[in-house]
């Protein structure tokens, strides 16, 4: 992490990027603290700086001389959660003011939080500096005392969440205003009950410039998330049928063949299609299951507990590093059935498959249905190690699936399930932090689309 805030405020010009050494930093912080403000009696140092995984920016002019710093980490010892902290922000005191160094600091801080993916980002800093921080877009929680003096804790406003929801699920109310897609109770569901049947449809295009780059992820993943869809209706798969684009017949082999493999590994027929040659690269899938109790998306009520159940095996996809999450095209073909047949045997009141709006768009998603809200208890979301907070509730998990409300006991294969959350009251999401802290992730309604009656 490198030339995050290369500024070019007056002159001389300075640049903030992380420190190499940290000799100079902690001089200055306790010529500051200690020596001018007294906040400190002899040293400002704790045990924030002796964690390794805190980060250090440091301003320099263009002769390497330090003007100033700030430190940024997690806010606790144990695994980090998403939940970061920024402080002991310092800038010398000859060159305070004209140059702006502070603001920069701090802006190339919230940049850094969010570059590791923090979801939460606090500050407590010395009240005369409330007003420079809320013109930095930062808002103000509360009044707290540090070292005797008056501070007030600021928080940076993290919205990846919705931001993610906005470019995928926000705008589909509006364009499929009037088609009541799913029928009455499965509005807005993962899949859509065949009048007159027990039958389950669903339907998924992969992205076009995923196929062009990456074709035989492209075909498993046609598979993947179509079956994914019927899991969430408690369907068992019965056929697939898909439509391929691609610029010629080698290229439409790796796609097929991406296909082929994951309807064997899943035991669904392909039962025919449609392939063009000489054009774009796409790919789209329509899945037929069967059940005679769907499990409905929007039959969750206020009160109760989210559970989530969720491979966490794998590895991030090459090329698509904290967007998609591949446990799926590792396991064997019985732990992936065993899977998919969860939500069938355990028959929760909902259930939602996590897909593009990630783990929280799409727990709001399914409280949208259900007319509810919803928190999610970030300490007891299941995550593979090494991933962040938030990479992990953005990103298209592969196996991931949303219940509420009581289940049968029923295996989930290699996947592991926990409650991590619970509906509520009102709309949007919200993230419940350890220290019982409330930050919003998602304001209101996903899709647009509202409840599924």
């Amino acid at each position: 992490m490198t030339d995050l805030v290369p500024a070019l405020l007056g002159s001389p010009r300075f640049l903030i990027e992380p420190a190499r050494t940290l000799t100079d930093y902690h001089r200055l912080r306790r010529r500051v603290f200690v020596g001018e403000q007294e906040l400190f009696a002899v040293s400002d140092l704790d045990d924030r700086d002796d964690d390794p995984r805190t980060i250090v920016l440091e301003a320099r002019d263009s002769s390497g001389a330090l003007l100033g710093g700030v430190r940024l980490g997690p806010a606790s010892d144990g695994p980090d959660i998403g939940w970061w902290q920024g402080g002991r922000l310092v800038v010398d005191p000859a060159v305070r003011g004209a140059q702006r160094i502070g603001p920069a600091l701090v802006r190339a801080a919230c940049a850094a939080a969010e570059q590791v993916g923090a979801l939460r980002f606090d500050a407590t800093v010395q009240s005369r500096f409330r007003r420079m921080f809320e013109r930095l877009g930062w808002e103000p929680v509360r009044p707290v005392t540090v070292a005797g003096r008056p501070h007030h804790l600021m928080r940076w406003p993290i919205g990846r969440i919705a931001a993610l929801a906005g470019a995928t699920k926000n705008p589909l109310g509006a364009l499929l205003d009037g088609l009541h897609l799913g029928g009455s109770g499965f509005v807005g569901d993962d899949g859509a009950p065949v009048p007159g049947s027990d039958l389950i449809a669903a339907c998924d295009a992969i992205l076009p410039s995923m196929v062009e780059r990456d074709p035989d992820w492209a075909g498993w993943c046609s598979v993947l998330v179509n079956v994914n869809d019927l899991a969430a209706m408690g369907a068992a798969p019965v056929g697939l049928l898909n439509a391929v684009g691609a610029r010629d017949a080698a290229h439409a082999a790796r796609i097929i063949g991406g296909v082929r493999r994951a309807a064997d590994a899943y035991g669904i027929p392909v039962l025919g299609g449609h392939t063009q040659l000489g054009v774009p690269a796409a790919l789209s899938a329509t899945a037929l299951g069967r059940t005679s109790n769907p499990v409905p998306g929007g039959g969750g009520r206020p009160g109760q507990r989210v559970r989530l159940t969720v491979d966490v095996g794998g590895d991030w996809r090459p090329g698509y590093h904290g967007r998609q999450w591949d446990s799926t095209s590792r396991r064997t073909g019985e732990e992936l059935r065993q899977m998919q047949a969860y939500a069938g045997i355990a028959q929760p009141d909902a259930a939602k498959d996590v897909s593009m709006a990630g783990i929280a768009g799409t727990l709001g998603m399914l409280a949208e249905a259900s007319s509810c809200g919803a928190v999610v208890d970030v300490a007891a979301v299941p995550r593979p190690a090494g991933t962040t907070m938030g990479d992990w509730l953005t990103c298209f998990p592969g196996f991931a699936m949303l219940t509420t409300g009581d289940h049968r006991p029923a295996p989930t294969g290699p996947a592991v399930a926990a409650d991590c959350g619970e509906l509520t009251t009102g709309e949007g999401v919200r993230l419940r932090w350890p220290d019982g802290e409330l930050t919003t992730a998602l304001p209101g309604r996903v899709t647009g689309m509202g409840p599924a009656k």
